[in-house]
């Protein structure tokens, strides 16, 4: 069977060869892997398409700091070893936010809709105490609120790619209840139930949190 025949991973190809695993496990016990390393939080929540809002997807973000204004995630569709990569997202202070042009800021977003609601949570690692965490959490969520995000999406995993094709895809978060339709509140309850996590306990959790002003085009 040819490589176009098969499929691994949700990905079109052939399973790793024996000598492709050896190969990968050398360079890894070598290698500086310094970039990925900086990772120091992971972040779930739901993409909506910027021209399509009925289109949503799960998102996996695996942030580093680069500066105290600005963030930069990678994004998996599942917080797997065989996850694929779908896309990236920024994220800048409000500071940065407002030097941009209007026409630059149409393609960032708010985060106050998705802390607010619950909707973005902070997976808890297995055996962490849940009180201990969900301060953690909470913190996490204090920083992320005034933050902007730009999101593009490479592989359109909802429509059933196999590969990434096409070109890019602009992303923004969802702003107000409705949005995405009943596929989102599909996705959204199998998430909870995924992770472990209540949607309406986290939204209580953060009423405290103050919310920023949304600037014009974000």
């Amino acid at each position: 069977m040819s490589s176009v025949e098969q499929e691994t991973n949700g990905a079109t190809g052939r399973p790793l060869t024996a000598q492709s695993q050896a190969l990968e496990t050398g360079a890894a016990m070598v290698q500086n892997f310094a970039p990925v390393k900086q990772i120091c939080a992971h972040l779930n929540a739901f993409h909506i398409y910027a021209d399509d809002p009925n289109r949503c997807v799960e998102s996996n973000h695996y942030c580093t700091h680069l500066n105290e204004d600005v963030r930069q995630c990678i994004i998996y569709d599942a917080p797997g070893s065989n996850a694929r990569l779908i896309g990236v997202e920024y994220m800048i202070s409000p500071a940065l936010y407002n030097t941009l042009d209007a026409s630059e800021r149409k393609l960032w977003h708010s985060h106050v809709y998705e802390v607010k609601s619950g909707m973005l949570v902070m997976p808890s690692p297995s055996r962490m105490p849940n009180a201990a965490w969900e301060l953690a959490e909470t913190k996490e969520m204090e920083d992320v609120i005034g933050l902007y995000g730009k999101t593009y999406h490479f592989w359109q995993i909802d429509r059933g790619d196999k590969l990434p094709l096409g070109e890019p895809a602009l992303m923004v978060s969802l702003t107000q209840d409705g949005q995405g339709g009943e596929e989102l509140k599909r996705m959204w309850k199998e998430r909870d139930e995924k992770f472990g996590v209540s949607t309406e306990v986290k939204k209580e959790k953060r009423q405290g949190i103050e919310e920023p002003e949304v600037h014009a085009g974000g």
